[in-house]
């Protein structure tokens, strides 16, 4: 497969992103990478990497799309950019997939815009996969759109649920709506019309209303919300984590010889825990309902999650996700 990189997206741009890509096309013999960026600062950074072969291509491109830019009107402007470059090489077919840890308006509204929605698709989601207690677990959408309709929700449980069955191979995953109770009639208008039609969604595993003191236990494998919702959802977690790790170390530094010999033994469970926490392990985020394969890394992403973020993009790529899509889709319109 062919897989596009916007090279100049992302703090650590372009140093991280060749290091990644470089250490994929390594591991993956049935990858071509095309990195999308200023010619000679690429092939400086392959260079310091050492890579000399023919499975990572440069597309030159001498204008960068800021985070603090209007999306679509940078969009429009830049039309030599990193990103557009790579977005215009999956709209072409060029490309099987698009990564990209730069602006995520600017991805999110290029995907939409010049990849494309697949047809009968109302509003792509963007949907991170999370690590829970029992198993990891998506929360679809999680910034996408703020504003939904309950049949918006519907689709998003369609392609969420699609995606968990093909890429974590697991049949029939459960798919919960989040709310402030588990009762059927708690909630707001679009959670309780939302509940009302996901009910009636027969080849879905909906196990109803999930409350979110529920969604770290990961017993729920697609968690639905509208965008301003997953959000919150996903920074809160994100920041719970790492405060909660803090505070750990902070007690453990803080304390007296014993507790501190016996944080020594607990060493590896820490940094088991760490790497379950982690960002990195994943890769990306899957922006679900456009027509091709799309995956928002995190915009401090290094040279590991951007390898990750390649090995997720295979797996979707080679479980179909977007075919399987299109044919739910189809059939439900």
């Amino acid at each position: 497969m062919k897989i596009a990189i916007d090279g100049m997206g992302g703090d650590h741009a372009p140093s991280e992103v060749v290091q990644g890509v470089v250490e994929a096309v390594k591991i993956y013999d049935d990858i071509e990478v095309y990195i999308t960026g200023p010619e000679d600062k690429i092939k400086e950074e392959l260079n310091k990497n050492n890579y000399s072969g023919d499975k990572i291509k440069i597309i030159n491109a001498n204008e960068v799309i800021g985070t603090n830019e209007h999306p679509v009107m940078a969009l429009r402007r830049k039309k030599d950019s990193s990103i557009v470059k790579a977005l215009n090489l999956v709209k072409s077919g060029e490309c099987d997939a698009i990564i990209s840890a730069g602006s995520t308006g600017a991805f999110l509204a290029g995907c939409t815009l010049i990849v494309g929605r697949i047809k009968g698709v109302e509003r792509p989601a963007l949907a991170p996969i999370m690590p829970g207690r029992n198993g990891s677990f998506m929360v679809i959408d999680s910034g996408a759109n703020v504003d939904c309709k309950p049949n918006y929700l519907v689709q998003f449980a369609n392609m969420g649920s699609i995606y968990y069955e093909s890429v974590f191979n697991k049949k029939s995953p459960t798919v919960g709506l989040v709310n402030i109770g588990a009762e059927e009639e708690k909630g707001n208008e679009l959670t309780k019309e939302t509940h009302k039609l996901l009910k009636e969604e027969k080849h879905l595993n909906f196990i109803g209303n999930v409350e979110p003191r529920e969604i770290p236990s990961g017993e729920t494998d697609v968690l639905v919300c509208d965008g301003f919702v997953g959000n919150t959802v996903l920074k809160l977690y994100e920041g719970a984590a790492l405060n909660l790790l803090g505070i750990i170390k902070d007690s453990i530094m803080s304390a007296s010889f014993m507790p501190k010999m016996g944080a020594m033994l607990l060493k590896p469970v820490f940094k088991k825990l760490k790497v379950k926490f982690d960002y990195k392990e994943v890769g990306g985020a899957p922006f679900l309902g456009v027509d091709g394969i799309c995956i928002k890394a995190h915009g401090s992403s290094d040279g590991k999650a951007f390898k990750n973020a390649i090995k997720q993009t295979r797996i979707f790529y080679s479980s179909d996700v977007i075919g399987k899509i299109k044919k739910e889709i189809s059939e439900n319109n």
